[in-house]
């Protein structure tokens, strides 16, 4: 996946905005929360993005995968794609649709309702 079809992506997910920060990352974020983060460095596309607790285990270890640096060191399950083989392109985007579905899991009836997400 390249930078552009994750943005296209991340755009077409609801409630989502965009932000460049963080030495040039591409940051999505749902209700003013991060669900996923492109970049962090040049040359192999990295994306990053939040999964649970089974998933973390499953993939941490897997080849082109790894706990995102710094976000997985502070205890947060975060994961990072950043080599070949590392997940297709269709795994990839199935991982952060489910990010942006458990960040806004996290937000309040209410919060979720004023996003547009009250069917998540």
């Amino acid at each position: 996946m390249t930078y552009d079809e994750y943005n296209a992506f991340c755009a077409a997910l609801p409630a989502t905005s965009h932000v460049v920060q963080w030495g040039g990352s591409h940051v999505w974020k749902v209700g003013g929360k991060v669900f996923a983060i492109g970049g962090w460095d040049e040359g192999e596309p990295r994306f990053t993005f939040k999964v649970g607790d089974i998933a973390y285990e499953m993939l941490k270890d897997q080849p082109g995968l790894r706990p995102a640096p710094y976000l997985a060191s502070r205890g947060m399950k975060w994961i990072q794609h950043f080599a070949e083989p590392g997940l297709s392109d269709g795994t990839l985007r199935d991982y952060i649709r489910e990010s942006h579905a458990i960040i806004s899991r996290g937000f309040s009836r209410k919060k979720r309702v004023e996003l547009g997400l009250d069917v998540l």
